[in-house]
């Protein structure tokens, strides 16, 4: 009997994914923090894994504008660069609100309570100053609608560009601003409860727009280059 071509290649994808998500992860929760180095040996120690699946995941960090390759030298995290997260938070809200509006009239009762359940969970952590915890919640709330859609292409566009804006709303998350996004979540679960995909998908956009503030002051305070680090 022929071994089956396809088990290996899934456990490459799924070595790949896992190391790639691990450095994201890491880079956008400050454990990487902006201008350090990375060096592929180090990481696939850390890792438990080879080297090959490290440089392919620092090349797809590279291509959403979380690291900064340097031929020869060095690859290191990199900045909060205010025009790339404005282009990526342009990007992502656009994105979430097409899935949204595809999602309206898909959604079931069970992925309405589970979008109150992540916003009740969402409220929680911003009170209690969890920051991770509140993270996770809104991604598991706007995770719904993006499935229901099952857009692949808003999918493919939102895992390149996600990461970027949660290093900024790391910082609203943080701060008392964060908690208009609770408000906003639950509007626009009671649209689509409605069935009013326009409106939901309008209230979506205004979360993500929401950010402005904090990318105002980002433009302010930093100059946009790729690998400034602030305070530095």
């Amino acid at each position: 009997m022929p071994v089956p071509a396809t088990s290996a290649s899934v456990a490459r994808n799924l070595l790949r994914d896992d190391v790639y998500g691990r450095l994201r992860d890491a880079i956008v929760d400050g454990t990487f923090e902006p201008g350090e180095k990375l060096r592929d040996l180090e990481l696939a120690t850390w890792l438990g894994v080879s080297r090959t699946p490290v440089r392919e995941a620092l090349l797809r960090l590279q291509q959403a504008g979380l690291v900064v390759a340097r031929p020869g030298r060095s690859t290191e995290v990199a900045g909060l660069d205010a025009r790339a997260v404005r282009d990526a938070q342009s990007v992502v809200a656009a994105m979430h609100q097409v899935a949204v509006r595809e999602a309206v009239g898909r959604l079931t009762a069970a992925d309405l309570t589970q979008m109150r359940d992540a916003n009740a969970r969402f409220a929680d952590a911003l009170s209690r100053g969890e920051v991770d915890a509140a993270l996770a919640a809104d991604d598991e709330f706007h995770h719904v609608p993006v499935r229901a859609a099952a857009n692949r292409a808003v999918m493919t566009v939102l895992e390149q560009f996600t990461p970027t804006l949660r290093r900024v709303e790391r910082l609203r998350f943080g701060s008392l601003a964060g908690r208009g996004s609770v408000s906003l979540h639950e509007q626009m679960v009671q649209h689509c409860e409605r069935g009013d995909a326009e409106a939901a998908a309008s209230v979506s956009h205004q979360t993500w727009c929401a950010l402005e503030p904090l990318l105002d002051a980002l433009e302010t305070d930093s100059p946009a280059t790729p690998n400034h680090r602030p305070g530095s």
